[in-house]
């Protein structure tokens, strides 16, 4: 398993308006903050934050800072707020692969690899692939060589009707989990890339809905847990070598991201949800 940089940039937002002051306002609407609220927060004044909306005065870099951490800016749109208000980026944005973040890879191999036999992956803020481990490769048996071309892209390969989708049993429900999960990224960082991938997935085909909440037409598959398991997250229920695996995802991103490039990454682990298929992946992995 290797980190393959993607090269693909999310560039920042069209500003709303000229100057710093349109961008606050919009990120604070986005919010739903109140001048008073983020003056409190900022320690600051509802009139000053009235006259950086407005125009009338130009904030320090230390006070868009300020006001970006508590609006949760992300890192990149924080970049284009500083330059909005004329000063430079304040976080760079690291090839990833760079000999700066060599120690930064080698911990997401280990992480992912330590993973194993359960499948894991690190996408980038476009849900390509940069990284991923022997269980995600065995999700994908039986995908077409022509979805498996670089960049590998996390949501194209899931819900493409060639892709992985023919095989997810309750595709209805996950399809619906991913395109909201899409829906708050691109709320977040009004990425002209990542909505042109939002429309193409969500008009990849839907499933029909079939008894039991299952998606497709599928026989019997052996090992299949029981519908009485208690699930405590929606899973993907995956058909894989005559079988029906079930997995819950955790999504995980690094805490106070200095630059733009670490900020954007995250790694998606997907957690067995009944024993029979811990006991399967545990027996392959022997």
């Amino acid at each position: 398993m290797t980190i393959v940089p993607t090269g693909t940039d999310i560039p920042a937002a069209a500003p709303a308006g000229k100057g710093v002051g349109p961008l606050l306002r919009a990120w604070r609407e986005r919010r739903r903050v109140s001048q008073l609220e983020l003056a409190l927060r900022a320690d600051s004044s509802a009139r000053h934050i009235s006259f950086v909306e407005t125009g009338r005065s130009r904030p320090s870099e230390e006070m868009v800072l300020r006001l970006a951490e508590h609006l949760d800016v992300p890192v990149r749109e924080r970049n284009s707020l500083l330059l909005a208000a004329g000063y430079a980026p304040h976080y760079p944005e690291t090839p990833l692969d760079d000999p700066a973040l060599d120690a930064l890879r080698e911990g997401l191999e280990r992480l992912i690899q330590g993973y194993e036999p359960y499948p894991a992956l690190v996408v980038d803020a476009g849900y390509d692939v940069v990284a991923a481990n022997r269980g995600i490769t065995m999700l994908l048996d039986g995908v077409p060589e022509s979805l498996l071309q670089p960049p590998l892209n996390a949501m194209r390969l899931t819900l493409h009707p060639r892709g992985m989708a023919p095989r997810i049993r309750n595709l209805r429900e996950w399809r619906g989990h991913l395109l909201t999960q899409m829906e708050r990224q691109i709320a977040l960082h009004r990425s002209e890339p990542l909505r042109a991938l939002y429309e193409e997935v969500a008009a990849y085909p839907a499933p029909e809905t079939v008894d039991g909440g299952d998606s497709g037409n599928y026989g019997d598959s052996g090992d299949e847990p029981s519908p009485s398991v208690p699930y405590f997250a929606l899973p993907m229920r995956i058909e894989h070598d005559g079988r029906v695996l079930s997995f819950v995802s955790s999504i995980s991103t690094f805490n106070t991201p200095m630059d733009v490039t670490v900020s954007e990454l995250a790694i998606e682990t997907f957690l067995p949800a009944d024993p029979a298929t811990a006991k399967y992946l545990h027996a392959l992995g022997d």
